[in-house]
């Protein structure tokens, strides 16, 4: 994932994402396709200004949930809009910070994860002489709001963070990510927020999880310290509520926590994995090939780890990818045509395969 991804933590990856990069031309014909992008056509951009990102279809496919800073706002609030950019609305309080909202089922209410429990305030940002981390806000529930911006239910309040909920397409499972433990870890629970189970058990940070199409495996981001060195940092970090994201590789599971096993092995920072309609692949942004690591671009691999393929070609950050249903569309963020450095906007592109 703004994570962070997913959240927020992964919009603040965005800001760094941009300094002293430039863009390369693109086709005359097709005025937001970078050259070399030969799966995106017809591309359009939904936003215009200010961190938008984590955008993700409604049931419908009519519309979308994501989290915005703009204006007066000056930390992410969840926000909807039409498939087409138009008719935008505030749907979280208005206070706190936000991250990751996914529609439930029927497309009546909205899942999110807020600090607004804790204070109107945005949270303060992480320590950055600790170096480029994440903050996991041990402030953050996951509540659901209707369209109205009225939160109608909380599904959790246990102490520690509990964020980046997203809904399975079969309409029956929340999965989440929680220090609830201690480590950052993915759990599973019901719609009415039954049955919290905790789903990995590794040292490191499991994260932004995503289902696939059948609802029977679940993909995510993880990091793995080995060395003596990197448990120590790790352990150290994870103790104030932050991860660092520079080494994050891509795993799949099923959705009991069985049969993980790890698809990338690029040694980078790969998050924001979503599931090819095909349930055979898997795209997700990585820093794979930035001599820099600030260049973040689209990836597709097979799930059993063959096949890399880079999808964008865009010297600043591409993120947050989701399909239609029938593959045929792809949403995502991007820093690409900006009008003011720092801004992340949606688009929504034609796929072709």
């Amino acid at each position: 994932m703004k994570q962070y991804f997913q959240g927020l933590l992964l919009i603040m990856m965005t800001g760094m994402i941009l300094s002293g990069c430039t863009q390369k031309e693109a086709a005359p014909a097709d005025p937001y396709v970078m050259e070399g992008e030969k799966h995106f056509k017809n591309i359009k951009m939904l936003t215009n200004g200010g961190e938008n990102a984590e955008a993700y279809l409604s049931f419908s496919e009519t519309k979308l949930s994501y989290q915005a800073t703009f204006g007066d706002y000056q930390c992410d609030q969840v926000f909807t809009m039409n498939i087409d950019g138009s008719g935008r609305q505030l749907i979280s309080t208005g206070k706190g910070r936000t991250t990751c909202a996914f529609y439930l089922p029927g497309d009546s209410l909205i899942l999110y994860a807020s600090t607004h429990l804790a204070g109107d305030d945005c949270p303060p940002p992480p320590d950055r002489s600790r170096g480029y981390v994440w903050q996991l806000y041990n402030t953050y529930d996951i509540f659901v709001s209707d369209l109205q911006g009225n939160v109608v239910r909380q599904l959790t309040d246990t102490p520690g963070y509990d964020a980046e909920a997203v809904v399975s397409p079969l309409g029956d499972k929340i999965a989440f990510t929680s220090t609830r433990d201690g480590d950052p870890e993915i759990y599973i629970m019901d719609l009415d927020g039954g049955n919290q189970t905790r789903l990995t058990f590794e040292k490191g940070y499991d994260g932004g999880p995503f289902f696939s199409p059948d609802g029977k495996q679940l993909v995510f981001r993880a990091s793995r310290p080995v060395s003596d060195a990197e448990l120590e940092d790790y352990n150290d970090l994870v103790t104030l509520g932050y991860v660092r994201p520079t080494a994050l590789e891509i795993y799949v599971m099923d959705i009991d926590g069985q049969n993980i096993r790890q698809v990338t092995d690029v040694g980078k920072a790969s998050f924001a994995p979503y599931f090819h309609p095909d349930g055979k692949r898997i795209i997700f942004s990585s820093n794979v090939n930035s001599e820099t690591g600030r260049d973040f671009d689209l990836y597709l691999i097979n799930t059993d780890g063959s096949g890399l393929e880079q999808v964008t070609h865009n010297e600043s950050f591409d993120g947050f990818p989701m399909f239609t249903r029938d593959g045929k569309h792809l949403v995502f963020a991007s820093n690409r045509f900006n009008q003011k450095e720092g801004d992340t906007n949606i688009f929504f592109a034609e796929w072709v395969e």
